[in-house]
């Protein structure tokens, strides 16, 4: 009887789990719209974003084109509460935060040894279909940048 009654008490957790992101309008597969994007020259662009449920954790892979024009793939494991999770494969970054604003906004800050390198808001349409990433940072000169990159909901 404990064991019937631990196993179904762990698939509704798990069921919960997967509902929450499910319902999370950030959650999915987003295609960089190049056409309504404005990123400068020699500013990282992620041409291919995904979020999805791992554990009870959010997993966040990009692709992309790197400010030398060569591809690079970044990974991130983490929740959207504000604190910091390990990134891989950016070399501008090792680290890296979202925290939840409202259901469709989030703000985001990548670090490398523990000082914020960019940040940004990440907007997400009222039906969904698209998400608009504002970012702020420096490039190698020492000069603060901006990027408006918009994405559509694949």
């Amino acid at each position: 009887m404990k064991a019937r009654t631990f196993l179904l008490t762990l698939a509704l957790c798990f069921a919960g789990t997967v509902t929450c992101f499910a319902q999370n309008p950030h959650m999915g597969t987003w295609k960089l719209n190049e056409g309504k994007s404005k990123i400068p020259a020699g500013f990282m662009k992620n041409t291919n974003v995904v979020y999805e449920a791992a554990g009870d954790n959010v997993k966040a892979s990009t692709d992309g084109i790197d400010r030398d024009g060569k591809p690079f793939h970044t990974e991130w494991t983490g929740k959207f509460d504000g604190k910091d999770y390990p990134l891989t494969g950016d070399p501008t970054s090792d680290a890296r935060s979202y925290k939840t604003i409202n259901e469709h906004t989030m703000a985001i800050a990548n670090m490398k040894g523990g000082k914020v390198t960019t940040s940004g808001r990440i907007v997400v349409s009222p039906d969904g279909t698209s998400r608009t990433l504002s970012v702020t940072g420096t490039d190698s000169a020492g000069k603060k940048v901006s990027s408006v990159a918009v994405y559509d909901k694949q």
